[in-house]
């Protein structure tokens, strides 16, 4: 009887000890648990480690990215960018002179002269070079100073003083110089003035105001000038041929 309680009492210990919620693990599993856990620790599976892992690889997508868009700048792209940061006032002189020198080579071709005039051609080229150039890149500069902004309203107001300053002006002094150059005295470079300026500046109006205004509202101020002389070679064809008009006096005499 004796023996039989004990037999029970031990029974019950050891259903208490190893009870249904917490049941033997046998020992292979144990083994691979633990195996398990040394070799996540040898790998560090840890959250920093995706984390850092996903940073990783935005960060790759981001160089390639960035390479991608500076690619288009290697090349002549990125010699001519270069020039304009480092010597902004030569390079842009020197690209109006090409301008000039192209815009001058076809307005001749257009009007089918009889004989080639370089004299002409380089007269063009040395205005484009010591006086459109760096005026172009003082006014450009001057602009951006004044209204800093490229919205609409500063867009316009440019747009205003370029059509009502710096257009007029260039064009007198443009009519000017090549009249001088060609000989005219003061007298006759008035009367070439008075004759041609109103019908240029009259058709300046009906050209430029949209020029501007792709210039003035998309185009960063160090490429200003550059996309300026674009949209130049077109008028420089029609100015070349009214700067190389007979004189006014001539005409009129006749």
């Amino acid at each position: 009887m004796s023996g039989a309680l004990r037999r029970n009492t031990t029974l019950t210990r050891l259903i208490h000890k190893h009870s249904l919620t917490d049941p033997i693990r046998p020992p292979t599993a144990q083994l691979q648990s633990k195996a398990y856990l040394r070799k996540a620790k040898d790998y560090d599976l840890s959250p920093s480690l995706f984390s850092s892992a996903f940073c990783s690889a935005k960060s790759s997508s981001s160089s390639a990215s960035a390479a991608t868009a500076s690619f288009p700048k290697t090349g002549f792209v990125g010699w001519y960018l270069g020039l304009v940061k480092n010597r902004p006032i030569l390079t842009k002189s020197v690209t109006a002179a090409l301008i000039y020198t192209a815009a001058d080579l076809s307005s001749q071709t257009i009007a089918k002269s009889d004989s080639y005039d370089p004299v002409r051609t380089l007269r063009m080229a040395g205005y484009g070079m010591v006086i459109l150039g760096p005026s172009m890149h003082f006014w450009f500069n001057f602009m951006a100073k004044l209204f800093p902004k490229r919205d609409m309203l500063s867009t316009l107001k440019k747009m205003a003083m370029g059509q009502g300053l710096y257009g007029p002006t260039m064009t007198v002094v443009f009519f000017s110089v090549n009249a001088f150059l060609q000989g005219e005295n003061g007298r006759e470079v008035f009367d070439r003035l008075k004759r041609d300026l109103f019908p240029t500046l009259l058709r300046g109006v009906m050209y430029w105001p949209m020029c501007d205004f792709i210039t003035f509202r998309f185009i960063p101020v160090h490429l200003q000038t550059l996309v300026s002389n674009g949209f130049a070679y077109l008028w420089t064809v029609y100015l070349t041929y009214m700067a190389s008009r007979e004189k006014a006096v001539v005409i009129a005499s006749n």
